[in-house]
């Protein structure tokens, strides 16, 4: 078995967090009606996937246009986990993203920045651009690690009925709180960095 690809899709599968996003896609599909999720759910995975791929095969080159560094990708990705990381710890009424024009979600949050995220997307540049040779193997572990995504979330519903909803709300809170951290992590992570640099 090729060890590049099983830690590859290990990784992306931690990176894509489809636990983590349980709680995202409970509440931007709770005003969505029940027999339309599912078909929702596919359809933004299919849109995370392609972005995914379009960034492994060109993301690197694109920054580099803009003149965008892994730190400022780092800092930035860390600004939006921490606001989305606030909303699930205070929820308002409006939803952890406000409020969905039409009632359901369409590219944006789900697909970005829920899971095609900043750590997802920075992961795939990374593995492109350290081996260039290895594309199909990372191709490879991007689908097996949405597949496995894909499957956790369609159990979302499931999930939300077996637990109930004030479980899910606990769950949703400690996420947040957790996912807090995490976008502190990455701010002090791109900061600490960039001040490397300067004092060099």
């Amino acid at each position: 078995m090729n060890t590049e690809l099983v830690s590859a899709t290990i990784l992306l599968i931690l990176v894509l967090d489809p636990f983590g996003n349980l709680p995202i896609v409970v509440s931007v599909l709770a005003k969505v009606p029940a027999e339309r999720r599912p078909r929702i759910i596919i359809r933004e995975c299919i849109f995370a996937f392609i972005i995914l791929l379009a960034f492994m095969a060109g993301g690197r080159t694109f920054m580099q246009l803009l003149k965008l560094s892994d730190e400022a990708l780092t800092i930035a990705g860390g600004v939006i986990l921490f606001l989305i990381s606030i909303k699930m710890v205070f929820p308002s009424k409006e939803g952890i993203f406000g409020d969905i024009e039409g009632g359901e979600p369409f590219l944006v949050p789900l697909a970005v920045p829920a899971i095609a995220g900043p750590s997802a997307l920075a992961a795939v540049m990374l593995m492109a651009s350290r081996n260039p040779d290895q594309m199909l193997t990372w191709s490879i572990a991007i689908t097996i690690g949405m597949v496995v995504t894909m499957a956790v979330l369609l159990a979302a519903p499931w999930l939300q009925r077996v637990l109930g909803n004030q479980v899910m709300t606990a769950f949703e809170r400690l996420m947040g709180m957790l996912l807090t951290a995490l976008s502190v992590e990455m701010l002090l992570t791109g900061m600490r960095t960039v001040i490397q640099q300067y004092l060099h």
